[in-house]
């Protein structure tokens, strides 16, 4: 068992060393030009494998239950991201509902067992990421009253996709170094998530301003 365990540790980690230097070219390339769209695939690739493998440390072996509430994060960021990119649209689809629904039942069952257990943690990093979480499940729900055609025109969609996959990249930034930095928690947590916001800001404000059409082709 204790093989399986550092088997799991060390895929979860390559995974996400991984998924970091895709996230990095994904974000410093040309938006939706060729070198983007690869990286951004693999990325959600191998994000997928750093979710699993999250989920079997927590529910198979019983570790740190607060990186359930993280993994899920970062998962839900990334499949909505995704869709919202492949769907263009904010028509209700019964697998996105069906998604946002598990996710927030995971973050009650996480909430319980984190009142069961006490404050272990920085209150800092609980309260953003649950909030970050629930943020953005509760905006998925809003937006589909949206209506249809302003939502199109206004492609909010870019945007929605920008926000998502950004905060995909930034969760597992600060995973990563919350982990490899742990002495420094949390500031070695809520950091990379801050820059990731920046990041997030700078690249609403450029689109906003100028358009994917601005952007030069690959």
């Amino acid at each position: 068992m204790d093989i399986l365990h550092r088997s799991n540790i060390l895929l979860h980690i390559i995974a996400g060393s991984i998924a970091l230097l895709l996230g990095i070219i994904a974000l410093v390339t040309i938006k939706g030009g060729k070198r983007h769209n690869i990286s951004g695939k693999y990325f959600l690739g191998f994000i997928s494998i750093v979710i699993f493998t999250g989920l079997i440390g927590v529910f198979v072996f019983g570790r740190n239950t607060f990186l359930l509430v993280v993994t899920i994060l970062s998962g839900y960021v990334s499949f909505s991201g995704y869709r919202v990119l492949l769907l263009k649209s904010n028509t209700p689809k019964i697998i996105d509902v069906i998604v946002a629904i598990v996710s927030v039942l995971v973050l009650a069952y996480f909430l319980y067992y984190f009142k069961s257990i006490g404050m272990i943690w920085s209150p800092i990093i609980i309260y953003s990421t649950v909030g970050a979480l629930l943020f953005i499940v509760t905006y998925d729900f809003l937006r589909y009253l949206i209506p249809k055609k302003k939502y199109k025109k206004h492609r909010i969609w870019v945007y929605e996709h920008i926000y998502k996959m950004t905060s995909a990249f930034a969760g597992i930034l600060s995973a990563f170094i919350g982990t490899v930095f742990e002495k420094y928690q949390p500031h070695s947590q809520y950091i990379p998530s801050a820059l990731g916001m920046l990041i997030i800001i700078g690249f609403i404000v450029y689109v906003y301003k100028y358009g994917l059409k601005r952007l030069p082709k690959q």
